[in-house]
């Protein structure tokens, strides 16, 4: 255990509905909850004005609305979150070379790892208290400062205790837990407060008198191990009694790449089916693609209308990033599966990944076929009836931008009209306009930065 609060943890506060709030002026200071909009749609992250209604992350979205119906309720926007994500780890590894992210919105930090950790080593402990607190007001003040947005910060010996500080420091605060304070301020805690304490792990220490950390620690190894098995129990009386040695690992590296979609309606259509794969298999590419990545295995999920669930996977000769291949993998995989009653759930992944992809026959094969065909279709269009147009969909909390009124964004659609507010994160609250869903002059938009650049020459404050 270290005698310095050398590691910190950042969490940020209610992250997607904040940036929503940023990049929105006319939402600001107002409820609003983030997640999937349709009948099985769950919240991602509710707004702390939400919050207060009742709402919070994982409930269904139809709860969510009886509880605070006069609430902004938008779509995710995740190119617009992993922008200032990507921007708050940048801050975090000026720090340290030994950022361990958990999410877009959270990650540890090792001090010692970085330019303050000679100074942390030589100098006496009160100062190196207020020099991890000057750090941490420095990194908060520093993400305000490049995002609009807030985080709270939690500063202690180990990864436990700093989560713990973030979670008290919430939202928007900084605290730090001194070394040799673990069990005083982990005592009074339930234990779900400690992590691998779920809800059934949760019911068998509570049917043994069980309710509080220093419970746990009371209890002994012993006699929780004999309730939870060697393993795990011999790492919760550690945990108990402020124990841990866990480091904070740089980059933990992703296993697979994966997208998934819920269905408002179950899919007893194979066709439909068969076409929701493709595009989910396409969406992964692109993931796949923008980490730089490629995989041998391709795996396919499948959720019944009964709830269960079955995973079907193949694993190529080589690494492979190309969409052709992914894609009729997956189309392959879905075929063989029994849709019988409907699919509620599908989902399209890539493992085995690689930083390399091997030139593949196959793909070369699929994409000269692919042209074949093009070719073909290309020579019969003449012959064919023109298609019914395709009906653009606008979701709430979309970007886009008008050639006349310039960005704004979706407050909602239907009946053919789709209703825009055009303001930009740092405008005031803007004006609301109304168009047919067809419009030639709205088109979808990127997100637009949550701050605007600083001019040559601007001096930081």
């Amino acid at each position: 255990m270290r005698s310095l609060p050398s590691i910190i943890h950042l969490d940020m506060d209610a992250f997607f509905a904040a940036v929503e709030q940023a990049a929105k002026p006319s939402l600001r200071g107002k409820p609003v909850i983030v997640g999937g909009l349709g009948g099985r749609g769950v919240v991602s992250t509710a707004s702390y004005e939400a919050r207060r209604f009742g709402v919070h992350s994982a409930m269904p979205m139809a709860q969510a609305r009886r509880l605070c119906p006069n609430a902004a309720f938008l779509t995710g926007r995740f190119e617009a979150y992993r922008q200032n994500s990507e921007i708050v780890m940048g801050l975090l590894r000026e720090l340290s070379p030994l950022v361990q992210p958990l999410s877009l919105d959270e990650a540890f930090v090792d001090l010692e790892a970085g330019p303050y950790g000679p100074v942390l080593a030589e100098t006496d402990h009160e100062t190196g208290e207020r020099l991890v607190l000057a750090v941490a007001e420095d990194l908060r003040a520093d993400i305000q400062r490049r995002t609009g947005l807030t985080g709270s910060v939690g500063a202690a010996g180990s990864k436990l205790m700093a989560k713990i500080a973030s979670e008290q420091a919430k939202p928007d605060g900084l605290v730090l837990i001194e070394p040799g304070r673990e069990r005083a301020v982990l005592g009074p805690m339930p234990v779900r407060a400690l992590p691998g304490i779920g809800p059934a792990t949760e019911q068998v220490l509570r049917r043994a008198g069980l309710s509080t950390v220093a419970d746990l620690a009371d209890a002994g190894e012993a006699e929780l191990v004999q309730l939870l098995g060697r393993a795990h129990g011999a790492g919760i009386h550690q945990m108990s009694i402020g124990l841990d040695e866990r480091p904070v690992v740089a980059d933990q590296d992703a296993k697979s790449v994966s997208v998934e979609d819920t269905y408002e309606v179950d899919l007893a259509d194979r066709d439909r089916v068969l076409r929701e794969v493709e595009a989910l298999a396409g969406r992964c590419v692109r993931r796949l693609r923008a980490a730089g990545r490629s995989g041998r295995t391709v795996v396919l999920k499948v959720r019944r209308f009964d709830f269960s669930t079955l995973t079907r996977s193949e694993t190529l000769g080589g690494p492979t990033d190309d969409e052709a291949v992914i894609t009729s993998t997956a189309r392959r995989l879905a075929e063989q599966v029994d849709i019988t009653g409907g699919v509620r759930l599908l989902g399209v992944g890539v493992a085995q990944l690689a930083d390399y992809t091997q030139e593949d026959l196959f793909a070369q094969a699929l994409r000269e076929e692919a042209a074949e065909h093009a070719e073909a279709a290309e020579a019969a269009v003449a012959e064919e009836e023109p298609e019914e147009p395709v009906v653009r969909r606008w979701m709430p909390g979309q970007d886009v931008h008008h050639a006349e009124w310039g960005p704004g964004w979706v407050q909602g659609s239907g009946v053919g009209r789709v209703t825009v507010r055009f303001e930009t994160p740092w405008s005031g609250p803007g004006r609301v306009r109304t168009f047919a869903v067809d419009d030639p002059a709205l088109e979808p938009a990127p997100p637009l930065p949550l701050r605007q650049a600083e001019e040559p020459g601007t001096e930081r404050e």
